[in-house]
């Protein structure tokens, strides 16, 4: 997280220092345009306290560690029609209504993954389910394992918000030109769980689980004004009151952290 707020910092300086030393021509590049664009992320998140109830058992499991799960990079899956949604990948389309402002809407396609075999401390009870792990727990440390709980958010933790982006067009150099973007947005969030929790029957389906809220920055490169690759960081905070963890409705699991990416997209502006 501190990574994201140093590159947020840098780049709303960055904006400050070209707004007070360049002046651009106005020209009216985007009014009126639609733009579309795909590519790909890379995340990081905070410690989660995950709250897990259902029959027979209530217990919170205190400041779990998840990390993403991206591909590696290589032609397949990333260029291949077929695979291209296996990686983690961002995909937007958006409307200027004036020259700097735009309004979209996207998906955030990211993964969260619980890791095993990390010891965190548990409290609450867990009681009838016939396995090794009945007992009451008081702040107790208990050894995440397949046995006792698979918890991932990996096809995927689907954000799918709706945000209003500012551009400011920093400087052009031949059939290019350069701007800074800065944005905020909001959404619902629609993970498809993949969860085995106490020897229970896997579960992994889509559900709306909660809502997230996002800020980002952004440098974009326009070729032609029809085509650009752009590079973001973005942040954000998760609430998942109501997580889907096995296929009986009385069992789910909440949780909320805030995360933070790295994203890389390349798209191309529709003019109208």
């Amino acid at each position: 997280m501190r990574t994201f707020l140093i590159l947020i910092s840098s780049l709303l300086l960055t904006q400050l220092v070209f707004s007070q030393d360049l002046n651009i021509a106005e020209r009216t590049y985007n009014q009126g345009r639609l733009y579309i664009y795909w590519g790909w992320n890379w995340g990081w998140y905070t410690r989660s306290n995950i709250h897990f109830t259902g029959e027979g058992y209530d217990f919170t499991l205190d400041k779990v560690v998840a990390k993403d799960r991206q591909s590696h990079f290589g032609v397949d899956p990333y260029f291949n029609p077929g695979r291209i949604t296996i990686p983690q990948y961002n995909y937007r389309i958006g409307y200027y209504f004036n020259e700097n402002w735009d309004i979209s809407l996207g998906m955030d396609h990211m993964k969260y993954v619980v890791q095993q075999e990390q010891t965190v401390t548990i409290s609450g009870s867990i009681d009838g389910t016939g396995t090794p792990y009945d007992g009451t727990y008081n702040g107790d440390d208990i050894l995440i394992t397949e046995g006792f709980l698979q918890f991932e958010h990996t096809d995927g933790l689907n954000y799918l918000n709706s945000e209003i982006r500012h551009t400011h067009h920093l400087f052009e150099k031949g059939v290019m030109r350069v701007n800074l973007k800065e944005g905020a947005g909001l959404g619902v969030v629609i993970p498809k769980t993949n969860t085995t929790l106490l020897n229970k029957d896997r579960y992994d389906e889509f559900h709306l689980a909660g809502y997230g809220l996002d800020i980002l920055a952004g440098l974009n490169f326009t070729f032609y004004n029809i085509f650009f690759v752009q590079s973001e960081v973005k942040g954000g905070f998760i609430h998942l009151p109501d997580i889907r963890t096995t296929n009986s409705t009385s069992d789910n699991a909440s949780q909320h952290f805030f995360f933070s990416q790295v994203n890389i997209v390349f798209g191309g502006i529709i003019h109208l």
